[in-house]
């Protein structure tokens, strides 16, 4: 769920649409191969024809931990897995064989990415008072000068308090107190609009001569934990150290600042080295009748250098390996390719979903749909649909909406125009239709990019059902007779 200001989402609530689709043309074949279901009217929803299979795949999830498992094992024994880390690179390793072993046809695809390191970071508040602060720095942050940046803060609450505050600003490390709205049922998280303040902060301090920046983190609620993320640096302005504080911290400096002038030592100790070589993971089932039209499902392999990457988005991950693996477990032959892609550097860089777009440019008019899950291992409640082309987003939207009345009994409920995902995001402009996996994700902010990212915050059923949605979903864009944008 997210990350690079060219690929940021907000966890909206999406609108819920009750729209029926129109009725396929007529097609006497068997549909839910595998499920023992017969050839039904022509008149009939996508809903009707798969309704046994669907059901088939519901009973199936229900009370499976195969996900699951797969999670505590990418989490449990390989843990964080930033991009140029070691740890990514096993857990590269590990999918392609874990799909294997599910008896999917399985590989990697090179993709150079990224190397950011994290060093040695500290903050303390040096005057008026003496006290230490919880930080982290911020994904491509560059370094403070050997021994760190003693200087007064200047407090901000927004871009347009920053450019008025003008020369007050030289010299000085700007405090983003940009507060994330809490999560609200009209909409959805405050995440797109407080995360600017991460990716674009330090630019935008540094043009009115800041020496460092310390950046509110992006939660609606904190318990003194600090959130990482990626930072970006403008070529027009100088680069300058970035580190994110607790809600905590930043509430107190603001206090403080009101009072009378503060001071702050930072050290921060990161580093930016040359590209490594990493890889997207690949795993399929090849269709029945038509192997070369696709349908892709797909989360992001790496995470941040904290916490486990459970939520973010190994779930995402093993909801996708698992929902692959139960469709081939179950019999089921689609007409179509389904293909898992677990793409690498979606945190720090989208390299993966770009290299992806790019390599197999010549299968984009082919990729039916795209399929993402990013946004944690929560309850279902949805789906998020988008095309290039208007029409096209129409009958998506439809036929989803028609398709989402299968899951019901997992919660399911609402279909609305939205962001399909960051790394299926780079297949968009090339025709290729999206759909994002909405969860309830009200505790997501809580603990995402966070030390707090751990197996424990992960329920297993849940799981299991964002599995079986997926699941329906794929196999279903997979075997009908037309695309679902169509």
């Amino acid at each position: 769920m997210k990350r690079l200001c060219l690929v940021l989402f907000a966890a909206c609530a999406a609108p819920v649409y009750e729209a029926k689709p129109p009725a396929w043309v007529a097609d006497t074949s068997t549909f839910g191969s595998g499920s023992g279901s017969s050839a039904v009217a022509a008149t009939a929803t996508l809903a009707d024809r798969y309704r046994p299979v669907a059901q088939k795949i519901l009973a199936a999830t229900r009370g499976d931990r195969g996900a699951y498992d797969k999670l505590a094992q990418l989490t449990d024994t390989i843990g964080h897995r930033l991009a140029g880390e070691p740890s990514l690179d096993k857990a590269i390793a590990w999918a392609a064989e874990t799909m294997k072993n599910d008896g999917l046809d399985s590989h990697t695809e090179k993709v150079m990415v990224p190397h950011w390191q994290r060093g040695a970071e500290d903050a303390d508040i040096v005057g008026p008072i003496t006290r230490p602060m919880h930080i982290i720095g911020l994904g491509g942050t560059v370094a403070t000068p050997k021994g760190g940046i003693t200087a007064p803060i200047v407090v901000v609450h927004d871009f347009k308090e920053l450019e008025a505050k003008g020369d007050a600003v030289k010299g000085a490390i700007v405090v983003y107190n940009a507060a994330m709205p809490k999560w609200t049922e009209e909409h959805g998280s405050g995440y797109g609009e407080a995360v600017a303040y991460r990716f674009g902060g330090a630019s935008a301090a540094a043009k009115h001569g800041a020496v460092a920046v310390l950046v509110r983190s992006v939660t609606a609620h904190s318990l003194r934990t600090p959130h990482t993320g990626a930072m970006g640096y403008a070529d027009d302005a100088p680069k300058i150290p970035a580190a994110a504080v607790t809600v905590e911290d930043a509430e107190l400096l603001d206090r403080l600042a009101q009072r009378g002038s503060t001071t702050v030592h930072l050290r921060v100790d990161d580093q930016v080295l040359p590209d490594v070589e990493s890889a997207n993971v690949i795993g399929e089932l090849r269709g029945r009748e038509k192997p070369d039209e696709i349908v892709v499902i797909g989360g992001h392999i790496d995470s941040w250098d904290v916490g486990q990457g459970a939520h973010d988005d190994g779930a995402g991950c093993v909801t996708m390996m698992q929902a692959l693996a139960l469709i081939k477990k179950l019999g089921l032959a689609p007409r179509r390719t389904i293909r898992v892609v677990l793409f690498t550097n979606e945190e720090n860089g989208l390299r993966g979903g770009k290299g992806y777009a790019q390599q197999h440019a010549s299968e984009m008019s082919k990729t039916v749909l795209a399929v993402e899950s990013d946004s944690g291992g929560f309850s279902p409640v949805g789906f998020d649909t988008g095309a290039k082309d208007p029409e096209a987003a129409k009958h998506l939207r439809a036929h989803v909406t028609d398709i989402a009345t299968l899951l019901r009994a997992i919660g399911v409920r609402k279909v609305g125009d939205g962001h399909g995902g960051s790394d299926i995001g780079p297949m968009e402009p090339l025709g290729v239709p999206q759909v994002g996996l909405d969860v309830d994700n009200r505790t997501y902010f809580d603990i995402h990019h966070t030390e707090a990212d751990t197996l424990d915050k992960v329920d297993p059923a849940q799981l299991a059902d964002d599995v079986a949605a997926v699941a329906v979903l794929a196999y279903i864009a997979a075997d009908a007779p037309e695309r679902l944008d169509q």
